[in-house]
């Protein structure tokens, strides 16, 4: 269960017709966790719930761990999406944007520099540790840890989240080198449940995304995680592990 302090940092706008989730976290970043009701709008159309003077970046999700940033992808001779999982800007005005219908949507907002990113965090990608390669990138770039502010938008819970062990091993690796499923049981919040099926286990992978943070040494303070289960709230969010159909939200930020 997600904590409600952090629950508490959570609202819903509609804004021209399309309810998305924004974070106080995130409160000086037009933003947005958007919602099956705003499907099939592109990022081209959601952004002008956002700001319409800005450019749009998105990518071919392949559940990895490659980023890119608006300038990398202009200057890539290609007509067709560029693949990757996550996009850190390099400039003001530009936003950025990840699809999503289970796994983790991530918006990052650097308060110092006004750089901001979009990542999408599946458990495939969390095993590649996503996420501690986009905050490297960060540091790479001037920032300083202290100044990030991290939202981990609306994605399956381990309540419905069925998995092989293997899976959590795979993505628990990228915490432990050993005795992997042993030192997931033992934090907290885990992110393992047990299931009734043999070498069967529930697994949140936005659990695992948050400890990851957390050995890098941000602190809770910097981090909300969204009180929503795709899996579980039909009327707002698809699901893949629930219908089986490729439809996805759109989730964005716009850099200062």
């Amino acid at each position: 269960m997600v904590s409600s302090c952090l629950q508490a940092t959570w609202q819903w706008q509609n804004s021209q017709d399309c309810p998305h989730l924004i974070c106080s976290l995130l409160q000086k970043w037009a933003h947005g966790f958007f919602t099956r009701q705003s499907y099939p709008a592109l990022p081209k159309q959601l952004v002008k719930v956002l700001n319409p003077t800005v450019s749009v970046s998105h990518l071919k999700q392949v559940h990895g761990a490659l980023l890119w940033t608006p300038q990398q992808l202009s200057e890539t001779a290609t007509d067709s999406l560029v693949q990757g999982d996550g996009l850190i800007t390099d400039s003001p005005g530009q936003s950025v944007w990840v699809a999503s219908a289970d796994c983790t949507p991530v918006l990052v907002g650097d308060l110092l520099t006004g750089r901001s990113a979009a990542v999408h965090a599946g458990w495939r990608g969390t095993a590649k540790s996503i996420l501690p390669v986009t905050i490297a990138r960060f540091l790479s770039l001037g920032s300083h840890l202290e100044d990030l502010r991290i939202a981990l938008g609306p994605a399956i819970s381990g309540t419905v989240y069925q998995v092989d062990q293997d899976v959590a091993l795979k993505v628990g690796s990228s915490l432990f080198s050993e005795d992997i499923l042993d030192h997931l049981w033992q934090l907290s919040p885990s992110p393992l449940l047990s299931d009734s099926q043999m070498n069967k286990v529930r697994l949140d992978v936005r659990y695992v995304n948050l400890h990851q943070l957390k050995q890098l040494g941000l602190q809770a303070e910097q981090i909300s995680l969204a009180p929503h289960c795709t899996y579980q709230d039909e009327d707002y969010f698809f699901s893949y592990r629930r219908t089986g159909d490729k439809q996805v939200q759109w989730s964005g930020i716009v850099s200062l």
